[in-house]
């Protein structure tokens, strides 16, 4: 005897460090079972996605919260209802309370699909023209260097009089001899 239907929540953070609790404290309770990913909206390859589609069988359901969690294209989107209906699978877009078993609500999802689309494409662009304005303005973008150029210097004038190993001077300073290396050649200095 098949099981009853299930509802299938589907959560997604592009990194480790996000928060996952705004969409849990919306899905946990409306859902069977969670699937929980680590992974950028535009990723070609998300594994727990995959899983997801591969554990539904007719009537059941995947719940999201925003469209924009599941997928990464309005293409992407429409795409896949398409298949998950194929399947006898629904899905479930919480904060818009999308059914679509109507004309109205595949018409109202295939905009939001659109927008979410324009929304991920604007946010990209307002985030390279910001990085683009702090290169400009002469902010050094990225993570702190791990050595000064003034520690740089003196690093190299001590392996040079010295005759110490690069390693052994990396190691006394806290770093790798390959980031003191790379320092070396960021300032033109040759061991």
């Amino acid at each position: 005897m098949p099981g009853l239907p299930k509802r299938y929540a589907y959560i997604r953070v592009s990194t480790i460090d996000q928060n996952v609790d705004r969409q849990l404290q919306a899905l946990e309770a409306v859902s069977d079972e969670l699937f929980i990913e680590y992974v950028s909206a535009v990723a070609k390859d998300r594994p727990v996605f995959t899983a997801l589609l591969e554990v539904l069988k007719p009537g059941d359901s995947i719940v999201i919260l925003d469209l924009d969690r599941a997928f990464r294209s309005a293409k992407d989107a429409i795409l896949t209802v398409e298949l998950l209906k194929e399947r006898g699978v629904g899905l479930h877009v919480i904060s818009s309370n999308v059914d679509l078993d109507t004309a109205e609500g595949e018409f109202f999802y295939t905009i939001m699909a659109g927008a979410a689309q324009y929304e991920r494409r604007m946010m990209s662009r307002r985030t390279r023209e910001g990085l683009e304005a702090a290169r400009r303005k002469g902010k050094t973008l990225g993570r702190p260097r791990a050595i000064t150029p003034e520690t740089t210097r003196q690093a190299y004038d001590w392996i040079s009089d010295s005759g110490y190993p690069c390693g052994y001077v990396a190691a006394l300073l806290g770093i790798s001899r390959i980031t003191l290396q790379r320092a070396f050649k960021r300032h033109g200095l040759k061991i």
